[in-house]
């Protein structure tokens, strides 16, 4: 461990540096012990961050006690503050993490590598290291979450001080804390932190607009300060007179929610009614209510906006009783009811009443509601492709407005707003949501994709034989449900890809008369070992999305037998049987958009890299040209079994007259087609094309549609193109 300096030097140090009021902050609640490693602590970082200064020209040491004083204000343990001391350490001295342990205890080493970013690993782009960063950061919350209490701390001070950066860092810093770290600090229930996050976003963001919004703000007109003067004394006399022991304080909304409020009901602010309001603070839940009457009385409710957040508390473990009221000269006034209790957990969130020390209770509804949230989050990084895709997961769950749900049995869940059926049944159980076909919702049957609204009833229809469908993700809207869909496309897609792959690999080793079995384990090891396989599936998927020719393969599988093995020239024609396609091969099979085949059609594929088995039609313009690649051609054909719906071009000549694309678009829904497109061409005064995209099932139903479209009056011809 570096050697520390003379005591005196530190002291003197310390005043400077802001460690003496920290001290005294942490004696209003910690004993002399932990003061003594607190201040152990500083010592250490004061010595390992000698010499380096913050873009002000401060000392850097000034920011981990700044950081520190911060979470004191929340009235932390001693091995955050500790860990908020040395969150720099790891990253910018030279202080090992077993240095940390060994003088402040594992726990504290955990709490410092679970704040360090990962600069020390290369990533293509700095939003890459950011995503990456973030997610190491919620892993580590995940063990405890005093990790985003620093952070989140680490944050707020770094706004504060952001004007010492260069426009662009403090534009692009500004953006990371609207969108990720405000959001949650929200979700954290940590209301204080939040707003000042906000406000410092905004004003770092947008500087003139903060100035403009924070002058009107604090220069409103006298006539509205006296009617809240006016107000808030009529509010204390009638809570005195119901014999309410009570707290009232005033309230100011802050420039950023003005401006959201502004620009999201597209109000000017002098339309802005409601930026100032007033709670109540009062000593158990009865009082919450009968505060509600005796405000109630004074001034009249405005319909719809009592808000109950007791019975039903928000997702982060916010609970008050939330009125609008009609206040004097028209002018709505916003008044928050709540306990001591509530009011604390409010303004601080998991912070409130902490609990860290092994075995101990799970902490306030906040802390459980937190851990419930990075325990989904984990579940959702699991099957993220990338860790971009997580973070935009995270944001996508970070909503600050919640629907509440009820389940048959009475359970309470919060979705984000929007959120449709099928979110509550990925809510309920990744299986559920899997397996879902329809809901009902206040007992009336719906749609997945029918958006819910707060206090409905959800119950959720299954089958065994459901599954994900790639549609799912066009409404879904919470994290869960989408990182579920997308994970169970791919596995089925990857499924669809072994199984194509092993048909096609099987039908060129049948060139040799061999197979996979005569091949033998032994020799399939080496070429996996050969090729970087760590299994024969990840080799069988290649073969299919055309990443490995199936006959390049057989021959260097079959390298070292005297099979009498063909040149790849002549494969394509010594296939015994042809694969057969039903539709329902995802991610491997894809038809070809310059002829559109359809069923009974005569068709062949081609192996593109990356995409592969492009189905073509035999008569199809391009093929001569992929003849002369015969390695990638592969003989297939339609299944006796076909599902879905494909899509096919018609070009039809028609009069020039009005209403006739009318006719002709109600003829093709007569015989239950789609049209997925139509473009209009005028040929001259008399004449014109229409040429459609349209689904059909097969050829008999194409040919059942050109034959409806043919009978029009105002037709002159179809013909598929």
């Amino acid at each position: 461990m570096p050697a520390t300096e003379p005591a005196c030097i530190v002291e003197n140090r310390s005043a400077v540096h802001g460690f003496d009021a920290l001290a005294a902050r942490l004696s209003e609640y910690l004993s002399a012990e932990q003061i003594d490693k607190v201040a152990r602590a500083y010592a250490i970082a004061a010595g390992a961050h000698s010499g380096q200064t913050r873009k002000s020209g401060e000392d850097y040491i000034t920011h981990p006690v700044a950081v520190a004083s911060i979470l004191a204000e929340l009235r932390l343990d001693d091995e955050t503050l500790c860990a908020a001391i040395l969150h720099d350490a790891l990253e910018d001295t030279p202080l090992s993490r077993v240095e940390i342990a060994d003088a402040f205890g594992e726990s504290v080493a955990e709490l410092v590598d679970g704040v360090t970013k990962l600069d020390q690993l290369r990533f293509s782009s700095r939003q890459e290291a950011a995503a990456e960063s973030f997610r190491k950061m919620l892993l580590a919350m995940a063990r405890d979450l005093r990790v985003i209490l620093i952070k989140l701390a680490d944050r707020l001070h770094n706004m504060r001080t952001l004007d010492a950066m260069s426009t662009e860092a403090r534009w692009r810093i500004a953006r990371e804390t609207l969108g990720i770290y405000a959001p949650v600090a929200q979700r954290l229930g940590m209301n204080r932190i939040k707003s000042e996050l906000q406000d410092l976003g905004f004003r770092s963001l947008y500087p003139r607009r903060h100035a403009v919004i924070l002058k009107r703000i604090r220069s409103e007109p006298v006539v509205r300060r006296e009617a809240l003067a006016l107000i808030e004394a009529r509010l204390a006399q009638k809570l005195v007179s119901e014999g309410l022991e009570h707290r009232l304080v005033g309230r100011i909304k802050g420039p950023w929610s003005v401006y959201n409020k502004m620009r999201q009901e597209q109000k000017s602010f002098d339309q802005v009614m409601d930026v100032f309001g007033f709670r109540v603070v009062v000593q158990n839940v009865a009082q919450c209510y009968h505060a509600l009457g005796a405000v109630h009385s004074v001034y009249k409710p405005v319909d719809g906006r009592f808000r109950d957040f007791i019975a039903i508390p928000k997702a982060n473990g916010y609970e008050s009783l939330h009125t609008v009221l009609f206040g004097p000269y028209g002018s709505p006034i916003e008044v928050q009811i709540r306990t001591e209790e509530m009011d604390m957990i409010a303004e601080r969130g998991i912070a409130a009443h902490w609990s860290y020390k092994t075995g101990e209770s799970a902490g306030n509804s906040a802390q459980s509601r937190a851990h419930d949230w990075v325990r989904n989050l984990l579940e959702s990084q699991k099957y993220a492709g990338s860790s971009l895709e997580f973070l935009e997961n995270v944001k996508v769950d970070l909503f600050p407005d919640e629907v509440y749900l009820f389940s048959p049995r009475g359970d309470i869940l919060s979705l984000p707003r929007n959120a449709t059926a099928l979110d509550f049944a990925f809510t309920v159980h990744t299986d559920v949501g899997a397996h879902a076909v329809a809901a009902r919702v206040d007992r009336k049957l719906k749609p997945l994709h029918t958006r819910l609204s707060s206090g409905q009833t959800v119950e959720i229809i299954t089958a065994p034989s459901a599954t994900p469908s790639p549609q799912w993700l066009e409404f879904v809207v919470s994290s869960k449900a989408r990182t579920a869909i997308r994970h169970f496309l791919k596995r089925l897609e990857h499924e669809d890809a072994v199984e194509l792959g092993h048909r096609m690999l099987d039908r060129a080793l049948e060139t040799f008369a061999s197979s996979l079995e005569r091949v033998g384990q032994v020799r399939l090891d080496q070429y996996l070992a050969e090729q970087r396989y760590r299994r024969l599936e990840e080799l069988l998927a290649d073969i299919a999305l055309g990443n490995k020719m199936p006959a390049q393969v057989a021959q260097t599988l079959l390298r070292d037998k005297d099979d009498g093995a063909l040149p790849a020239s002549a494969l394509s024609e010594r296939y015994s049987d042809k694969i057969l396609v039903s539709g329902n091969e995802r991610g491997v099979i894809t038809f070809a958009a310059c002829c559109r085949p359809i069923p009974g059609d005569a068709i062949m594929g081609y192996l593109s890299s990356g995409k592969g088995v492009v189905v073509h039609r035999e008569e199809c313009r391009n093929v001569a040209e992929f003849r002369k690649t015969p390695d990638r051609l592969i003989a297939i054909d339609w299944d006796r079994q076909v599902a879905g719906d494909y899509h096919t071009a018609l070009r039809c000549d028609v009069d020039n007259k009005p209403g006739v694309l009318a006719r002709v678009a109600a003829a093709i829904a007569e015989r239950n087609a789609n049209i997925d497109s139509v473009e209009y061409r005028e040929r001259d005064d008399n004449a014109s094309v229409m040429d459609f995209v349209i689904e059909v099932r097969d050829r008999r139903h194409l040919a059942d549609v050109i034959r409806r479209v043919r009978r029009l009056s105002v037709v002159n011809g179809v013909q598929r193109v």
